[in-house]
């Protein structure tokens, strides 16, 4: 992947990450954290609405088959040991219920936002 490429798949990124953010804030969500690292690895969005935490992946392809397909068990372990990082690092939010949701970006289509998408 050239250097070019790598810029322009970061846009496309940042870029869904912005739209999922404006949906869930839209759908009264508050955003606690972007684009987190830890070792274990990278979560997009950490969001709350009331006593839930949920921790947000976004994927963007050309259908939303095709980027709920790109949510891999694999990816989803990283995800859920990210999620302990974020957890041990802002302890007071402890005894939240947590969630794993997931955000589809598709061109042409209003972004879907499949709650608790996954289980660890």
């Amino acid at each position: 992947m050239t250097t070019a490429s790598r810029r322009a798949a970061e846009r496309r990124g940042h870029r869904a990450e912005f739209l999922a953010g404006a949906l869930l804030r839209a759908k009264g969500y508050r955003v606690l954290d972007k684009r987190f690292r830890s070792p274990a690895g990278e979560i997009d969005l950490v969001v709350r609405r009331g006593k839930r935490i949920a921790f947000v992946e976004v994927k963007e392809r050309a259908t939303a088959d095709d980027a709920a397909r790109a949510v891999t068990p694999r990816q989803q372990a990283r995800i859920a040991r990210a999620a302990e990082s974020w957890l041990a690092r802002n302890a007071p939010h402890g005894d939240f219920e947590i969630g794993f949701d997931v955000v589809l970006i598709s061109p042409r289509a209003w972004p879907m936002h499949i709650a608790d998408a996954f289980r660890t």
